[in-house]
């Protein structure tokens, strides 16, 4: 079982950027974190690293439907959209909701879990 999903755009990197933003904000996500990695590698270890972002994406209604059926699932959020230059373009990945919460034993996150899954992946398959 796979734990993401990914897709390999011929953008810019900042493109890649405004088009998973807006693919996002169409499934009902906004971004809450958005961490350069690359940045930070630079200015912490002084390593010149390849453009890539993690993006902390939250969708309010099914956090509040989570945190209502489990108050510690918290720790597992948001969910996780990175970008990162290859080769090839600009590979942008979402994480398996449903995969990361196998961990969890509560039917209702898994349940939760399988609808944000659809999102995500429509998120991906739009780019």
């Amino acid at each position: 079982m796979s734990y993401y999903f990914s897709k390999t755009l011929n953008v810019t990197f900042d493109e890649a950027i405004e088009k998973v933003t807006e693919a996002l904000k169409t499934e009902g996500f906004g971004v809450v974190t958005d961490f350069n990695v690359s940045n930070a590698l630079k200015n912490k270890l002084g390593i010149d690293f390849r453009p890539y972002r993690i993006m902390g994406a939250c969708n309010p209604p099914f956090a509040l439907e989570a945190l209502t059926a489990d108050d510690k699932i918290g720790t597992m959020l948001p969910c996780n959209v990175i970008l990162q230059e290859k080769e090839n373009g600009v590979e942008v990945a979402a994480i398996d909701p449903a995969a990361s919460m196998t961990a969890v034993d509560n039917s209702e996150i898994k349940k939760i879990a399988e609808k944000i899954k659809a999102k995500l992946k429509n998120v991906i398959d739009s780019l």
